[in-house]
């Protein structure tokens, strides 16, 4: 599977209360979970909140099926990019 960064303009988020940041997890969740049961390979690591946006981390089977969860989520894929490579601290010590 590839991992893809998905950048999501979603006005406010920053200012989101606990609360409607767990309904949105949850909502995602659930279409992770149906797309999972159809048998997608498509998993959610982790996302960050920066402003109006947010920066989600995926590992999905192809860019598609970020399209897909964007779509039945209701949240949008602004950009979504392919990491190529990652590196860390440890890349330094190569």
């Amino acid at each position: 599977m590839n991992r893809y960064v998905i950048e999501r303009a979603i006005p406010d988020i920053g200012s989101a209360e606990s609360e409607e940041l767990k309904g949105a997890a949850e909502q995602s969740n659930g279409v992770l979970s149906a797309m999972q049961s159809e048998g997608k390979s498509i998993q959610w690591e982790h996302s960050y909140v920066a402003g109006d946006k947010t920066f989600c981390i995926y590992v999905a089977d192809n860019a598609e099926l970020i399209g897909e969860h964007a779509e039945r989520s209701g949240f949008p894929a602004t950009v979504v990019t392919e990491v190529g490579k990652i590196i860390d601290p440890t890349t330094a010590k190569g």
